[in-house]
């Protein structure tokens, strides 16, 4: 009972959820009021802040008011009973509130038809809303391949992981990949690092320290003779493959791993035909002997140099040439996360873009901000270049996949994480992803001591009565009514940590619920039927929000 790995969806369109299609009614009261069929776009319903406000509540009279020359509390009110008649039995009632707000109660047929529609549409539920769907290629983690994968890494590999779990749900066509950098300068050092280490000599004082340099220079056969090249490239061979196993360990499936290599063969390379393009619309020159990029045309501080003097191209021709290559595979759009300290980065990699002749918002590049590691009071610094540092491995074998996945993605990118060791390694309700999985569990479990024929008469909804629901069944059945706007924003926000937080607060909304409603054994039938079926969907939507993170759903815990 664990959501799909991948968090995709079938082509076939989803089903308009019942807060979909309350919205739609809104909007066409609001239409009818305003009497020109073209409500403002800005109208919201939406969950009240406050107990007491109705189930869900509107912006609308305030929007409308000016437009129309009267009070919003007035409009509000015409609106409401506009919605009324269109609603009919599914509106308990409306009243006005504040400054021109609409609230709404809906009827209890409006919560069963929603809980109908989560059962029917089960791992699609919240899917497919893209519009319109993009061809997107998502390149993330691309950790020079000069070492293990350390910690912020592991940050980097979640957070694409899971952007790419959100963006298939909600529709998109996603490519994930990996750019390795395995030409250069970096190359060069790290075989000079290894092949002074199989002499038994100090690395140099630009190369790289660590005891993985040692343990390289011995499982490369003949390194003390090597040249640093040769050295290099053997290094790098066994660190990608390394790179690999350990994403594939966190649960990271990439659809290609890219050589910049690559980039640089044929006749013309790809490197030749980018430097052409952007030599015949303009965008370079030569000066002191180099090829510079004329980068400050499209907004970059300084031009740049894509060609030293020498004729060695830099790493920006090979990322000049890798925006041509993707482009020519025919994506729509290119989503590249990059670090915090990469924010010069960002707007060269912008500036190259529009130089090569992409559209403006064809590269995106999210800025993710520093992962720190905190034990006790400690926090660890870490260094590749120096050696000292902690890698994933040794984070996933202290605290485990889910742990490690869930707390790298439950803030927000754009806020540092601190990732606290004694509470990822907590069995407890104060640890959150533990708290989230015990819910599913328990459902399990509980849902287990029935016999699948109960279970499966519960869940059709025939039996399930018209006995008046709590407000523990209302507030659960809202939760999951949320789950569509929040896949639909975290999408749009390329935000992952919004499906982290709406987890945790619709395992606390069952927990509530699970405190106030006795499911099996309640009387009369129909009731127990009810609440089956709402465990069995919440259940089914805690699954699906933890395959969006790539955490798994256990049945015991």
């Amino acid at each position: 009972m664990t959501a799909p790995a991948s968090g995709s969806v079938s082509g076939r369109a989803p089903a308009a959820t019942p807060l979909a299609a309350l919205r739609t009614e809104v909007l066409a009261a609001a239409a009818e009021v305003r009497g020109d069929g073209a409500p403002p776009a800005q109208i919201r319903v939406e969950r009240p802040k406050r107990a007491g406000q109705g189930d869900y509540s509107s912006n609308v009279g305030m929007l409308l008011a000016p437009g129309l020359g009267a009070a919003p509390r007035e409009i509000a009110a015409r609106v409401g009973e506009a919605l009324a008649a269109r609603l009919a039995d599914r509106l308990v009632a409306f009243e006005i509130a504040g400054p021109g707000f609409l609230n709404l109660t809906l009827a209890d047929g409006w919560y069963r038809d929603a809980l109908r529609v989560v059962l029917t549409e089960g791992e699609r539920f919240g899917g497919g809303g893209a519009a319109p769907p993009q061809r997107i290629l998502l390149e993330f983690v691309s950790a020079n391949p000069t070492g293990p994968l350390v910690v912020p890494s592991g940050q980097h590999a979640a957070y694409g992981d899971s952007l790419a779990r959100i963006l298939q749900h909600h529709g998109h066509e996603v490519a994930r990949e990996y750019y390795f950098n395995d030409a250069g300068g970096q190359i060069t050092r790290l075989g000079a690092s290894v092949v002074a280490r199989a002499r038994g000599e100090a690395a140099p004082a630009d190369g790289y320290q660590g005891e993985y340099i040692t343990q390289l220079a011995s499982r490369i056969d003949g390194a003390a003779s090597m040249s640093a090249a040769r050295a290099g490239s053997a290094a790098v061979a066994l660190l990608l493959s390394e790179i690999q196993a350990t994403l594939e360990r966190y649960g990271v499936h990439y659809d290609r791993f890219f050589s910049e290599r690559m980039l640089h063969e044929g006749s013309p390379s790809y490197v030749d035909r980018a430097l052409e393009i952007v030599e015949r619309g303009g965008n370079s020159y030569r000066a002191d002997g180099a090829l510079w990029l004329r980068t400050t045309a499209f907004g970059d501080t300084d031009d740049r140099v894509l060609e030293k003097s020498d004729g060695e191209p830099t790493y920006l021709a090979a990322d000049l040439a890798y925006l041509l290559e993707k482009r020519e595979r025919g994506y729509e759009h290119q989503l590249v996360p990059v670090g915090a300290d990469h924010h010069g980065y960002v707007a060269r990699m912008m500036a190259a873009s529009g130089a090569i002749g992409n559209e403006p918002g064809v590269l995106e590049m999210p800025l993710l901000q520093f992962v720190h590691l905190v034990d006790g009071s400690q926090r660890a610094a870490m260094s590749k270049r120096r050696g000292d540092f902690v890698t994933l491995d040794d984070l996933l074998d202290a605290i485990g996949v889910d742990a490690t996945r869930f707390f790298m993605l439950q803030r927000s990118h754009d806020r540092t994480v601190d990732l606290d060791l004694d509470l990822a390694r907590r069995e407890s309700p104060e640890n959150p992803v533990y708290y989230i999985q015990y819910a599913h569990a328990r459902i399990v479990t509980m849902l287990g001591r029935l016999d699948e024929d109960r279970v499966a008469v519960a869940l059709r909804g025939e039996s399930w009565g018209e006995e008046p629901l709590q407000a523990a069944e209302h507030d659960l059945i809202k939760a999951l009514m949320a789950f569509p706007d929040e896949v639909d924003e975290a999408a749009a926000r390329r935000a992952p940590h919004r499906i982290a937080t709406y987890a945790l607060e619709l395992a606390q909304t069952f927990t509530a619920f699970y405190r106030d409603c006795k499911v099996i054994g309640s009387a009369p039938e129909s009731v127990e039927s009810l609440r089956i079926a709402l465990s069995q969907a919440t259940r089914q939507v805690i699954a699906l929000s933890l395959g969006l993170l790539g955490v798994t759903a256990p049945d015991s815990m």
